[in-house]
């Protein structure tokens, strides 16, 4: 017997989803949810990360015990070793993503330095100059151009396998610096340590789960502090540094009488010239003489919130919410570059008259049309996707339109050189904030959406018990669109805040959840981490800071919360990666990297248990470091 459909109300927290979820069932529309449940249950095996595929002698399912001896695979490597070695892989997917990223950002500023390249220029020089001198390139007598090939080269370098240490350790504290030392985990090059965990994950290597699983931390940082923060850095250089502005969040931001173009995926070099084309005059009137009103340019996920926090561009949705964007009959393109795009997003816009464009040859999808994207012919490209998408407009079926909410209203585009400008150029004032108390901590909410949940609310539930704590929340990514559509991305979201955060978010006019940029921007977080130990002269490990991944489902995601658990930030997520099946694996990831790192992962599905345990340690931190904690005991 087929199974019933869930009740839309358990599937996702938010109006919008509900209804759209409903009407793709009335139009035939499978979604995420549907496919989850013909997922589940899913195999036991997997989940407990004791299926090994890694050679043809396999693929072998190995039990925990048999007869109360360990079962080995037909090599002999025991369930320890199998579960390291798979989470090895997983991390190493997840770095070399977010790394790959970061790699398209060096060739765009190669190409602007060249010439190649005439529709992209730099746009932050004093970032420019700043990066450089950061990774020791003299600038003294040089132009903009100079010093853009130079910091290109520099960034290439780290890829490769020749140096000691990528450039961005150098901005690490010297006593994070000194852990990593004596573990040897001090990240040397970004491609160079994603292969060597290929290499030690093939059979007959490493054969030691403890050892596996310290390349694992290394090559996650090779991913925070190098790939990662190369990819955010040099966006920032090209595009612009995020400072704050106000937009809008939901499926609300599509329009009804214009023609509504989304964005998709998470490298701002495809949609910020999307945006770009969209605003000349001559697609405008092209779209008009359509029968539209405009042009409408909306954010999913990441690539949006590349567009949100440069551009004040608004958000339509976050993972969970893709699919339902095009539910709404009302989009004419989808624009994906790569990552976290759902193959399903092709056949949802099959049953509409929305162009479902890739632009990236790293992500092809089977039925898109695909543009190959290059710096080179990047405007006329652009041109060229604006132009089919006003050629859909004339497809819209007006009755299949349902846009099933009105936006809201959010600040955007917090950066760290922006929150320092806020401050007056010190950190003082916020330091002075968490001495007092009236801060107590730091927590950044980063990524993703899983079914494994009900939508958004680990995400949105967690947020509003750690502001309530006088806890400073930090979000990017997924998160992002569900604290804006909850009313914790404006000033007047400090009305759910604890009182010392509610003053602070006054002064400062700020909201108690500041949007901190996309998934690769946890690299700002990871920075501002290390400012703030540097300020007070202690090791990241001593400060009072959590990251957390309440709905996490990418390998991304996890490099993350290694590379952060690494720095000494530890990690709340909600669900465990696929360890748990080796006791060893998992005692290090909850306890053991605590003895290497001064930090481990929480896995915890309630995100009330969860801020009740993160509201602790914060208070633990405070004490350790001399700061009192009166309202330590405010909502236990």
């Amino acid at each position: 017997m087929a199974k019933q459909p869930k009740p839309t109300e358990t599937l996702s927290i938010w109006k919008d989803a509900q209804k759209m979820i409903t009407k793709a069932r009335k139009d035939g529309v499978e979604t995420v949810w549907d496919r989850f449940e013909q997922q589940t249950p899913g195999c036991k095996f997997c989940e407990l990360g004791l299926t090994c595929k890694n050679c043809n002698m396999g693929p072998c399912r190995i039990s925990p015990k048999e007869g109360g001896k360990m079962q080995r695979g037909v090599c002999g490597a025991d369930g320890d070793v199998i579960v390291a070695r798979n989470f090895g892989r997983f991390v190493a997917g997840g770095s070399a993503g977010h790394s790959d990223h970061g790699r398209d950002l060096i060739e765009v500023l190669e190409a602007i330095v060249e010439g190649r390249a005439p529709d992209y220029s730099i746009k932050d020089e004093q970032k420019l100059f700043r990066v450089a001198e950061e990774v020791g390139i003299a600038v003294a007598d040089k132009s903009a151009i100079q010093v853009a090939k130079e910091l290109a080269d520099s960034c290439f370098d780290d890829f490769g396998s020749r140096r000691k240490q990528i450039s961005f350790v150098g901005r690490v504290p010297e006593k994070r610096q000194a852990v990593w030392q004596k573990h040897n985990v001090v990240p040397r090059g970004i491609d160079r340590e994603i292969a060597e965990m290929m290499h030690r994950t093939h059979m007959g290597c490493d054969n030691d789960a403890v050892s596996t699983l310290l390349h694992s931390a290394r090559t996650a940082l090779a991913d925070g502090w190098g790939g990662s923060m190369i990819g955010t850095e040099l966006s920032d250089i090209i595009f612009g540094t995020p400072a704050p502005s106000n937009s809008q969040v939901n499926l609300g931001v599509i329009k009804k009488d214009e023609v509504n173009i989304l964005v998709h995926g998470h490298n701002p070099v495809v949609s910020e010239m999307v945006l770009a084309a969209a605003r000349e005059p001559e697609m405008i009137e092209r779209a008009k003489a359509a029968g539209a009103s405009g042009i409408n340019i909306g954010g999913l996920c990441c690539t949006g919130n590349e567009l949100l926090s440069r551009q004040g561009i608004p958000m339509a949705g976050n993972h969970l919410m893709t699919e339902l964007a095009i539910v709404t009959g009302a989009v004419e393109a989808v624009v994906v570059d790569y990552q976290c795009i759902m193959p399903g997003m092709v056949q949802a816009a099959a049953c509409y008259h929305t162009q479902f464009i890739t632009t990236s040859d790293k992500a092809r999808f089977t039925g898109a049309t695909h543009i190959s994207f290059t710096p080179e012919q990047a405007a006329e490209q652009a041109r060229q996707i604006i132009d089919m998408a006003i050629s859909a407009f004339a497809g819209r079926d007006a009755s299949r339109v349902d846009i099933p909410d009105t936006p809201v209203d959010i600040m955007c585009g917090f950066s760290n050189e922006a929150l320092l400008a806020m401050l007056g150029g010190s950190l003082d004032p916020l330091l002075d904030a968490v001495k007092s108390g009236a801060v107590r901590g730091f927590a950044a909410i980063v990524g993703c959406n899983n079914p494994k949940f009900q939508h958004d609310s680990q995400n949105v539930g967690l947020a509003k018990e750690l502001i309530k704590r006088d806890i400073l929340v930090l979000a990017t990514g997924c998160v992002t669109t569900a604290a804006g559509k909850a009313g914790l991305l404006v000033p007047e979201g400090a009305k759910m805040a604890g009182p010392g955060l509610s003053k602070l978010c006054k002064s400062l006019d700020i909201p108690p959840v500041l949007h901190f940029g996309s998934c690769v921007d946890n690299s700002r977080v990871i920075h501002l981490c290390g400012l703030i130990a540097d300020a007070l002269g202690v090791d990241i490990a001593n400060l009072p800071v959590w990251g957390a991944s309440p709905e996490w489902y990418s390998e991304k995601a996890v490099a993350i919360g290694l590379y952060c658990v690494a720095s000494g930030i530890p990690v709340h997520i909600g669900t465990p990666p696929h360890i748990t099946g080796s006791k060893l694996v998992t005692d290090i990831a909850l306890n053991g990297l605590e003895e290497i790192f001064g930090a481990s992962f929480l896995v915890e599905p309630d995100f009330g248990a969860a801020a009740a345990q993160m509201d602790e340690r914060i208070s633990a931190k405070r004490l350790a470091l001399g700061l009192t904690d009166p309202a330590g005991d405010r909502v236990k």
